[in-house]
């Protein structure tokens, strides 16, 4: 068994790796088998399945992809659908190096292990790294967030198969975690008020434009519900002198 003092590289990814057996992760597995029924009855392959998990790995934007797709979009529009979900993580990247780098970080590790940044792996590793040395928390995030990826991508491979002889129900409940996953992740790791109320809308106003435009409706609830919230937001801190 390795130690902090023979072997401090290998004891800190494995150090890591425990974390794939906590409830976040558990929960963030049973979530891509969610996933796999997901793109089962969308018509979609397996290969697009797994490549999708193991590419873009985040599962929102893996969901308006496959929607995008079903829904016969063309792949400008997917493209955008998927940039615009995919910005928050700008910001959660400039609290994560910070908390990740020494001077002595090569910048290509860091490049390399944000493609691993999502919200499980961020929120679990904001908690937990303060806990170990700050030379040794990349490793120890690698052998966290590597391995989740990869039994992730696995359980979507092995899971599209397994879930073609299931109960139609049964499917549907597993496709309906991803969702449920999705909106819990999102409202948890939101900051401020303003930003849960914008979430509010966006769930209020996404099913009232379905009938209008059911192929850009998520699009436009997130970009004109979140736009008018922040905007409402502005004039509010105005008029209070506080901008």
């Amino acid at each position: 068994m390795p130690s902090p003092d023979t072997s401090p590289g290998l004891y800190w990814f494995l150090k890591g790796s425990r974390g794939i057996f906590s409830l976040p992760a558990m929960i963030l597995m049973g979530s891509c088998a969610g996933f796999a029924a997901l793109t089962l009855q969308s018509g979609l392959t397996r290969g697009e399945a797994v490549f999708m998990t193991i590419g873009i790995w985040a599962l929102p934007a893996q969901i308006i992809l496959t929607g995008a797709m079903h829904a016969g979009l063309n792949i400008f529009a997917a493209f955008v659908a998927v940039t615009f979900s995919s910005i928050r993580f700008m910001p959660m990247l400039a609290a994560f190096v910070p908390e990740m780098r020494t001077d002595k970080t090569p910048l290509w590790k860091l490049i390399l292990l944000g493609h691993f940044v999502a919200i499980t792996s961020w929120v679990f590793s904001m908690q937990h790294a303060r806990h170990v040395p700050r030379e040794w928390r990349l490793t120890w995030f690698a052998g966290f967030a590597v391995p989740l990826t990869l039994a992730n991508t696995i359980i979507v491979a092995v899971g599209y198969g397994v879930l073609s002889s299931f109960p139609p129900a049964l499917s549907a409940v597993l496709a309906f975690m991803t969702p449920v996953y999705f909106m819990q992740s999102m409202w948890g790791s939101a900051r401020g008020m303003v930003t849960r109320i914008a979430f509010l809308v966006g769930l209020v106003v996404g099913p009232a434009l379905t009938p209008v435009a059911p192929q850009l409706d998520i699009f436009y609830a997130g970009i004109g519900g979140g736009t008018a919230v922040y905007l409402i937001d502005r004039w509010r801190r105005s008029r209070r002198g506080t901008v």
